[in-house]
């Protein structure tokens, strides 16, 4: 994922952990994946726009 091995992404959620606690982790993965939900809503919503507008030119 992103071009990086298990080791880095073992070292990125160790630092993680360390920076934000246990206790913090849920609430920010939460929060993650709201705005990763809410981005692919957008893009699929521009998506769509897109194609409706190209297939009312036709």
């Amino acid at each position: 994922m992103f071009g990086l091995g298990s080791t880095e992404m073992i070292l990125i959620l160790v630092v993680i952990l360390f920076f934000f606690g246990a206790k913090k982790l849920p609430e920010l993965a939460r929060g993650l994946g709201k705005g990763i939900r809410e981005f692919k809503d957008a893009s699929r919503e521009v998506k769509e726009n897109i194609e409706k507008a190209t297939s009312e030119d036709k």
